[in-house]
């Protein structure tokens, strides 16, 4: 999935007329933040949205998971990073694009 959002990114890049080293760039750094969110959804998936902490004390507690916030800020600046690269979700050349 990776590659084909990879691929599709760089195909959209042409299709404008928008080509370079630099924005291949930050086509690569939207990627790594594809691949951050991937991590933070896993995490999610596995602990929920809430967990449980234990203090030094021994108390347990439960608060939220810090993935979500993490998540909610990563999905922004991939949204920041497409608007630099003018691409709109909807203009796939390939596959949707999943964000």
């Amino acid at each position: 999935m990776r590659k084909t959002i990879r691929d599709d990114l760089l195909a959209q890049l042409s299709m404008n007329g928008t080509e370079g080293g630099y924005y291949t760039d930050l086509v690569d750094d939207y990627m790594g933040m594809w691949d951050a969110k991937q991590g933070l959804l896993q995490d999610i998936r596995e602990r929920g949205v809430a967990v449980e902490v234990t203090t030094n004390a021994g108390v347990t507690n439960v608060r939220k998971n810090d993935s979500v916030g993490e998540l909610v800020k990563v999905n922004a600046q991939m949204l920041k990073l497409l608007d630099a690269l003018n691409i709109k979700p909807g203009q796939s050349a390939g596959e949707d694009i999943v964000l």
